[in-house]
């Protein structure tokens, strides 16, 4: 989602009242949300200081492919766990358990993962689409292990290699097209 909506939605503004206190129009605030435009550094400050926020600027290595592609099962994972919740918690708590006994060297991150399973629902399922590098990290190590079967990893990873294969196409038509 675009990171504008995703302000203006945190805040609870509607564009107009984000417009207002960021000094700018609606207009322009629907332009940022549609990608139609895009804000400069300092936009984005006033942006966030007008719905009470601050801006954070990281620098952060791009995703790899197998990022993405974990990206891709933990959503389908985050789908069965929001459907799901208890038995898919069984299923990672147990799993955890295991890990922790035979993969000791991955204690911290394990730990982690052990007080994510503790939190509510809505502090565990961002974690699962969170492309950070700690979340990365996290689901390198991942309890989800055995939550999907063995078709739907496949269809996951079947849609992952189009979606991909399609990106590669529509990139290329662009590099094609600048010429």
């Amino acid at each position: 989602m675009n990171s504008i909506r995703r302000l203006r939605e945190a805040s609870g503004l509607t564009q107009q009242q984000l417009a207002h206190a960021a000094g700018t129009s609606q207009p322009t605030i629907a332009a940022y949300e549609g990608g139609v435009k895009s804000p400069t550094l300092r936009t984005l400050e006033r942006l966030a200081d007008g719905a009470g926020f601050l801006v954070h600027v990281e620098y952060v290595p791009p995703l790899t492919r197998e990022d993405r592609r974990s990206l891709a099962l933990h959503a389908a994972i985050a789908v069965r766990l929001r459907d799901n919740p208890v038995p898919v918690l069984l299923i990672a708590r147990a799993s955890l358990a295991r890990m922790r006994t035979l993969h000791p060297g991955a204690r911290p991150l394990l730990d982690e993962w052990r007080v994510l399973l503790r939190r509510p629902l809505s502090a565990l399922l961002p974690v699962l689409r969170d492309p950070s590098p700690w979340a990365r990290e996290l689901r390198h190590v991942t309890p989800f292990t055995g939550v999907l079967s063995a078709a739907e990893r496949t269809r996951v990873y079947r849609d992952f290699a189009h979606a991909e294969r399609a990106e590669q196409t529509h990139r290329s038509g662009a590099m094609r097209n600048a010429y």
